[in-house]
């Protein structure tokens, strides 16, 4: 389908010791969150010692590798092969609890307290718009500076958000230095000469804030910024240190998307955006691909032979009988088989041209890009057998 791009190499990444960090991102209901897991099965079975983090929320990451959930604490997957003395873990991001964990790790015992006890807190660590981006860099952060795991892959979400993580160092920047968070910290920070005119000007703004958020939010907020001040700093150097971790050599993102319009677009945008961050795109894994059957028998012809394989009792066939429908004998059973066979063959055989030309315009666009063509399974995956199998094909082993 792609002679003239480069093959993707996975067990190339895999087995390159350097190799730290491996992004799997693209759209929805390409196979991402399996691919993620695959290769992560398939590293710790060639002696890694992986982690997957998911910050997907659908959890058929936990289903396909046997455990029953996954939350914020990696939990070895059992049935995984040792004998390469490997190892796989898995995990699924929980934002608020990653969130008070750098609280609780980098305040004080009583001013940690104080904070996750500040209503405003609970909101900003639940639901603030950029929030999970920020804290799946946290995590990562956290996973790679821990030095359990030799290798880490990530399964972003799906959609074109699982990018927005790389703007959490600048958004949290801004968030820090915005207007708000200044006015807030001004009384607390002002010095003793100026701490009357700061609070009378701080009096008429907080009073007209007041009117919109409310007394309660407004001190709620207050207490929250004033308490949290000292750790802000931390929070966005180490934003900045996994950003650039994340363009370090030793990390590769991986695009997947299936053979379908919609999917190779939004390949497109993650190629394109990761080219402008200067992030290492590894290559695109294209995923549920048909591939047509080797075979000089065209869908056509496959078409025409089906129409003709139903023999009337004159020796015409159903084709070409003037008879109608209604008044046609049945034909052999056989003859049924056959037919259905043919025009399998044929909805294949049109199926997998389709998504040659779909690809074509990817390709043509980016014909730099390493590919892997991951054949389409006959099923969902839903254990490790299964999980390993898609390694195997990523692999492309037979």
């Amino acid at each position: 389908m792609t002679p003239e791009n480069p093959r993707l190499d996975v067990d190339r990444i895999i087995d390159d010791r350097r190799a730290r960090i491996i992004v799997c991102c693209g759209s929805g209901g390409v196979g991402k969150t399996t691919t993620a897991a695959a290769i992560g099965l398939r590293a710790a079975e060639r002696g890694r010692q992986v982690c997957v983090l998911t910050v997907d929320p659908a959890r058929r990451l936990a289903q396909s590798m046997g455990l029953t959930s996954l939350d914020n604490t990696p939990r070895r997957v059992d049935g995984v092969s040792v004998e390469a003395g490997g190892s796989m873990h898995a995990m699924m991001l929980d934002m608020k609890r990653t969130f008070d964990e750098v609280v609780e790790a980098h305040a004080d015992p009583a001013r940690a307290a104080q904070i996750l006890a500040n209503p405003f807190y609970q909101a900003l660590s639940s639901s603030f718009a950029g929030t999970q981006e920020y804290m799946a860099m946290e995590k990562l952060g956290q996973l790679r500076t821990s030095g359990e795991w030799d290798l880490i892959v990530v399964d972003t979400p799906p959609s074109r958000s699982a990018l927005d993580f790389l703007d959490a160092p600048e958004r949290l920047g801004r968030f820090l230095d915005g207007r708000l968070i200044k006015l807030l910290l001004t009384p607390a920070k002002a010095t003793r000469p100026f701490t009357k005119v700061l609070n009378a000007g701080f009096s008429v703004v907080t009073g007209t804030l007041t009117k919109i958020l409310g007394a309660q939010v407004l001190r709620d907020a207050q207490t929250f910024v004033t308490a949290f001040d000292t750790m802000f700093g931390g929070f966005r150097e180490r934003a900045e240190a996994t950003y650039r971790l994340l363009q370090a050599p030793g990390t590769s993102f991986l695009v997947v998307a299936a053979p379908e319009p919609d999917a190779l677009r939004e390949a497109s945008y993650f190629v394109e955006r990761l080219d402008e961050e200067r992030m290492p795109l590894a290559g695109l894994v294209l995923n549920r691909v048909h591939r047509p059957t080797a075979t000089r028998l065209s869908a056509a012809r496959s078409l025409a032979a089906a129409e003709t394989l139903e023999p009337m009792p004159n020796g015409s066939s159903a084709a070409e009988s003037s008879q109608p429908p209604s008044q046609l004998p049945e034909p052999a059973p056989a003859d049924v088989v056959a037919a259905a066979a043919l025009r399998l063959h044929a909805a294949r055989m049109n199926l997998g041209e389709r998504e040659q030309r779909v690809a074509v315009t990817f390709t043509s666009a980016y014909p730099a890009v390493p590919i892997l063509e991951v054949p389409a399974l006959p099923e969902d995956v839903h254990d490790l057998a299964g999980l390993r199998r898609v390694g195997e094909l990523l692999a492309d082993e037979p």
